[in-house]
């Protein structure tokens, strides 16, 4: 966004430099990308100085030259030699010294060099004002005022106005700022409350608004109020269109745009001046004087400005005569025929609210980005209608003619209010980190225009401005405050202050990476699969709780996934027909399901899994290995290997021999009697189901019961053993039903604080050798001290605590 520092004073009574300006827009949040400087001049009237004619006397070779020196304010006078006719002795002139370059009107620019006329030196020119750009007339030099100084800037005696631009990247939340008067109002927050001025903006007077008669009225019609909130316009008749005043070309130059004629650019103008859109219709084109606003049926075609025939959707707002024929893309882009030009005469001059959802779908559908659509798509203040209306009016009087010619037809069938926030004091001063005083809190509160309706010791009622469309709650206020008394303002302190609680609770989105890289890095890829999934694949059981679409894609998707198993089984399906039949594959994603409360009411529930799924083979064939098909155990080892690198350790294990419709049988993880993972082998039933070739393993980890357990964990820190560890093996001879889990538990609860691991390395049964069931563990087991080497008395007693307790508790026999 580009705003004008000359434009800007003139609602700001202060002679605030533009670098400093530029600093404090910086810092209220409107950043200056870029201040560029422009000049109503090319080059600046660089190297033109002020000068005194001494001498004007005839050039000796040339009848028509004159050879005059000039005092420049330099310690010698300069020759000139001068062809204009009326220079003469005694005269302040515009002297243009050696080096500097003229940018005549309607010629190239030229560079003034020391020269030699008809015989004589030539050290400068003396300029007419066509020669330096400031007019056109070419009869003789320009002659200044007796009065003017002598070897100052040319600019300076001739008071050019210079000009800076800032180059603003203004967020699409701050659309309160995206005009000067919005601009100026900032500043001067800001400068009454961090520089003690006692300033306001000086709004633009329509109190001499009115109309002149009533010959030209335009009945309007809103027939869609949700599009179209606020519509208003007037009529002015007897105007004359031509070329715009040097003032008003020169404002919207500035800030790079094109003048067209008095009437467009005063829209322009109060566009770029209030931030509110306007559009001028030649009235004598509004067929039976009605302006409908209104939606066309869909493929209706219209051809706007720019001579394209576009075909509308039923959802764009048009703004439509009498008989219904469009004239304008409401808030997004004027029609062919209907607009002001160079014969008008009569207007009517529109100045709306639109929605902004409307006009943004509009505007993207035809791919039109004008200045008005931007607006309207961030949002304009609705009070401000009316208002930019008569401003408009009252120009359009002065600049082009003519007389009011209408009553200002206003329908505003719903106002809107002011948006009422409470502020506390407590909640400021945990967003901002330190104590704001409340008197200062309400000056800057007055300085952005925020009315106070209540107020108590704790907190004050709000009215917040409706052109503030970005303030809804408490923390806006906040924000706002904030920018005023500026983010450099608030000290460091010696501690973090943060409005956000701090918890252990894990980062779950971490987590799920780091599990990720380690599930890759042992062979895994990651899938991700649909949540929606086919009722057909559950049986009646099955269904009762399942989450039914009520408009789904298609037949085959017509459920939301109750577990992640049969998307898992779909990839697998599609891979193995695309004779890719080794597959270790993961997905993290979420199962849903309904069930009635107590109340009957529908109850839905949603849980977040861990999905693994293995397949085919382990190793593939190659001269050096055989392959190895892929079994329960690998992805017992994947799981295992998930939980040891989450730090998750003692959970207790229990085989699950019943089959279920899903998997033969399962090993369950728990936590104090809470499933943690489960891991099994699928069934024959779902994999002819799934039309699958190859046994598939099936592991699915609870991922909502690995982050409570998580979330329960203490991080602890343990030194590297200074003391070598020792390993002692132990050869079991256990009833089949015992499981080595039980082995491991019994263990660790006998041996100490020596056992650091048990591990079960052999498993050995032969019914001839050992008895009936009866098996054999060969299980080795870890000591280690971290205070001192260990001896064997120390490793003997450790070992044989393990062994008496075995024998206790397991009926265990040592197998010599």
């Amino acid at each position: 966004m580009k705003i004008s520092y000359n434009w800007l004073k003139q609602y700001l009574p202060i002679d605030l430099p533009a670098e400093k300006m530029a600093e404090i827009l910086t810092g209220i949040g409107l950043e200056v990308e870029g201040t560029e400087k422009t000049e109503a001049i090319p080059g600046g009237l660089q190297g033109l100085v002020t000068g005194l004619v001494l001498t004007a006397q005839k050039h000796p070779n040339a009848d028509k030259l004159t050879l005059t020196t000039v005092d420049v304010g330099q310690p010698q006078p300069l020759q000139i030699v001068c062809g204009a006719p009326n220079v003469a002795a005694g005269q302040k002139v515009i002297v243009a010294t050696v080096g500097a370059v003229l940018y005549p009107v309607g010629s190239e620019p030229f560079t003034i060099k020391k020269s030699k006329i008809r015989g004589e030196t030539s050290e400068g020119m003396i300029c007419a004002e066509d020669e330096i750009g400031t007019g056109t007339g070419h009869y003789g030099i320009l002659v200044l005022p007796p009065q003017t100084p002598v070897g100052i800037p040319a600019k300076d005696a001739l008071q050019l106005p210079e000009d800076y631009v800032f180059e603003i990247g203004l967020t699409p939340n701050r659309s309160d700022a995206g005009c000067h008067i919005g601009v100026a109002k900032d500043l001067t927050a800001v400068l009454k409350v961090n520089y003690s001025m006692e300033i306001a903006v000086q709004m633009p007077d329509v109190s001499g608004f009115k109309p002149d008669n009533n010959q030209l009225p335009i009945n309007v019609v809103v027939e869609n109020t949700q599009a179209c909130p606020r519509y208003a316009g007037v009529s002015i008749s007897g105007v004359t269109v031509k070329e715009s005043p040097q003032w008003l070309q020169e404002r919207l130059k500035s800030i790079g745009l094109r003048p067209i004629n008095n009437v467009v650019d005063i829209t322009n103008f109060v566009l770029h001046e209030l931030g509110q859109p306007l559009h001028a219709f030649d009235a004598d084109h509004i067929d039976q004087k009605t302006v409908r606003v209104k939606n066309l049926p869909q493929g209706t075609t219209f051809t706007t400005l720019d001579e394209v025939t576009r075909t509308l959707n039923a959802d764009d707002l048009m703004i439509c005569n009498g008989s219904n024929q469009g004239m304008c893309i409401a808030g997004v882009f004027g029609g062919i025929g209907s607009g002001v030009t160079a014969q008008t005469q009569n207007i009517f001059l529109e100045s709306a609210c639109f929605n902004p959802r409307f006009v943004r779908r509009t505007a993207t559908r035809h791919n039109l980005r004008t200045d008005a659509a931007t607006r309207f798509e961030k949002g304009v203040d609705p009070n401000l209608t009316v208002y930019a209306l008569k401003r408009a009016a009252l120009l359009i009087k002065e600049l082009a003619g003519g007389t009011i010619s209408s009553n200002i037809t206003d329908i505003y069938p719903q106002p809107v209010a002011k948006l009422k926030v409470t502020l506390t004091y407590n909640h400021l001063k945990r967003l901002l980190g330190i104590h704001m005083p409340p008197k200062q809190v309400k000056n800057i509160l007055n300085a952005l225009e925020i009315d106070i309706l209540e107020e108590t010791p704790d907190a004050l009622l709000l009215a917040v401005p409706t052109n503030k469309t970005d303030v809804h709650r408490e923390a806006d206020v906040i924000e706002e405050i904030i920018r005023i008394y500026g983010l450099n303002n608030i000290p460091f302190t010696n501690k973090i202050q943060s409005s956000v609680s701090y918890t252990q609770k894990p980062h779950s989105q971490a987590l799920k990476n780091i599990v990720a890289d380690l599930l890759a890095g042992i062979g895994f890829q990651e899938i991700m699969s649909a949540s929606i999934s086919n009722a057909n694949y559950y049986t009646e059981n099955d269904s009762k709780d399942l989450v039914k679409l009520l408009s789904s894609i298609n037949v085959d998707y017509n459920v939301m996934r109750k577990t992640m198993l049969y998307s898992g089984l779909e990839v697998i399906a599609r891979n193995q027909n695309r004779k890719n039949t080794d597959l270790r594959l993961f997905e993290f994603g979420h199962t849903y399901s309904v069930l009635q409360n107590e109340k009957n009411q529908p109850q839905y529930a949603e849980q977040e899994h861990l999905a693994l799924f293995l397949c085919g083979n382990h190793t593939r064939e190659s001269w050096r290995l055989q392959p190895r098909e892929l079994n329960f155990f690998d992805a017992k080892e994947a799981i295992d290997k998930v939980l040891e690198r989450l730090g998750i350790a003692a959970l207790q294990q229990q085989i699950i021999a019943q089959p279920t419709n899903d998997c033969q049988y399962t090993l369950a993880y728990y936590h104090q009697n809470e499933p943690v993972a489960v891991i099994g082998p699928v069934t024959t039933q779902k994999q002819r189901q799934f039309d699958l070739k190859q046994p598939v393993y099936f592991a699915n980890i609870y991922w909502n019961a690995i982050l409570k357990l998580l979330s329960n964990q203490k991080l602890g820190f343990t030194e590297i053993p200074r003391f070598p560890s020792v390993r002692r093996d132990l050869a079991l001879l256990l009833d089949k039903e015992i499981t080595f889990a039980q082995v491991a538990d019994v263990a660790v609860k006998n041996a100490g604080a020596l056992l650091q691991s048990v591990n079960l390395f052999d498993i050995y049964e032969d019914q001839a050798k050992l008895g009936h069931n009866k098996k054999s563990y060969a299980i080795a087991f870890v000591l280690q001290d971290n205070t001192k080497t260990l001896t064997d008395k120390d490793i003997e007693r450790v070992m044989n605590r393990i062994e008496a307790a075995c024998r206790q508790q397991l009926h265990a026999e040592l197998r010599q």
